[in-house]
């Protein structure tokens, strides 16, 4: 159970940080390189100035879903330190 706990707690916030630097990437490569503005809601770039929209109201169920993993991934971990082994 400790094992799989820990699982659940690393690998959903790697994941999370993985798929936000990857469109920070895209993000930095319009503003930067091509001279534009990052549509967020569709996730090209465009010439005009658009909206800023937070992660959160792009991707809730990933948002929410990684760290509610997490979350039962600690108390996992909590669950295996606690429970005596036979």
């Amino acid at each position: 159970m400790l094992r799989l706990g820990l699982v659940l707690l690393i690998l959903p916030p790697l994941g999370l940080m993985g798929a936000y630097f990857l469109e920070l990437g895209d993000v930095r490569e319009c503003q930067l390189i091509q001279q534009g503005h990052w549509d967020y809601l569709a996730g090209v770039c465009r010439d005009a100035p658009q909206p800023f929209v937070p992660w959160i109201d792009r991707r809730p169920w990933l948002v929410n879903g990684g760290l509610l993993l997490s979350l039962a991934g600690l108390g996992m971990c909590l669950a295996g330190r606690l429970v005596r082994r036979r």
